[in-house]
């Protein structure tokens, strides 16, 4: 029988568990409640959602042509016209987004009126799209350590540098040290999330000392796929998976160890099932 270890770190972080507690207090079929983009990136939780009456709204139209009802803001944030609209419109809505990733906005809004704001992070996100919602100027994004390289501000404006909550530790670090070495002023704010760099570091930790690695999440959420590829890196036996279906792992006589870790918007009850499955297979 294999050892079978699975991150302390693993599943809903402080930030997804409050905004999933929030969204399933409010869920009633007999009312109008409504998310803004999926509340966090979990298949699973949104289907649960929306057989409990909660409706998804994936557009600023769509938000736009409602007239009552109860808005939920996802966990990653909205651009701030979104809560403009809202309150113009007298529709009520409850803010559920990450008290991490509320900091940023409180820091791009203030520092942009002077200085040019950089987030580290993948621009396709909604978080960073949120976080730009929040710049009064235009902010960039850069992913690598090359468009750091490049990087240079318009205008000679000093610089804040931001990333998002769930960006790789590890390449924020090579990014900020690039930074460090421009000849511009640049203030550099760490706002990766405390549990994205934990999850990360044991993640890294448990797949350098197992034969197979189990990472469970959503595909679209981004701290899964990070914690993959942090996985993979080391242990190349790594499976990422949504739901214990999706496991194609075998044991073939070769893995003594298999370590499972979970992305912060997996919940509870589908790293349980892994976790058994393992230990009926392994």
């Amino acid at each position: 029988m294999a050892d079978i270890i699975t991150a302390k770190t693993a599943g809903f972080c402080f930030g997804v568990k409050k905004a999933v507690d929030k969204a399933f207090e409010l869920a009633d079929p007999e009312k109008k409640v409504y998310t803004y983009g999926p509340v966090i990136h979990n298949d699973e939780v949104i289907k649960r959602l929306s057989d409990k009456g909660v409706k998804l709204l994936e557009s600023e139209e769509e938000l736009n042509a409602l007239q009552s009802g109860t808005v939920i803001l996802r966990s990653h944030g909205v651009p701030k016209a979104v809560i403009d609209l809202l309150e113009d419109k007298g529709i009520d809505y409850v803010d559920v987004t990450c008290p991490f990733v509320k900091r940023i906005h409180d820091i791009v809004y203030k520092e942009s009126e002077e200085k040019q704001i950089v987030i580290a992070g993948n621009p396709a996100h909604p978080e960073v799209e949120g976080i730009m919602g929040w710049c009064k100027t235009p902010a960039d994004v850069i992913s690598t350590e090359e468009e750091a390289d490049a990087y240079e501000p318009k205008d000679g404006r000093d610089v804040c540098l931001v990333a998002q909550t769930t960006f790789n530790y590890k390449k924020f670090k090579k990014i900020l040290e690039i930074f460090e070495k421009k000849s511009y002023h640049v203030i550099i704010v760490n706002t990766i999330c405390n549990a994205t760099a934990n999850h990360q570091t044991e993640a890294r930790s448990i797949a350098e000392g197992a034969d197979a690695m189990i990472v469970i999440g959503d595909k679209k959420s981004s701290n899964s796929r990070k914690l993959y590829e942090i996985c993979s890196e080391v242990c190349p036996r790594t499976e990422f998976i949504q739901t214990v279906s999706e496991l194609k792992l075998k044991q073939d006589g070769s893995i003594r160890k298999v370590g499972i870790t979970a992305g912060a918007s997996t919940p509870n009850y589908i790293i349980e099932e892994v976790q058994n499955y393992v230990r009926r297979e392994f």
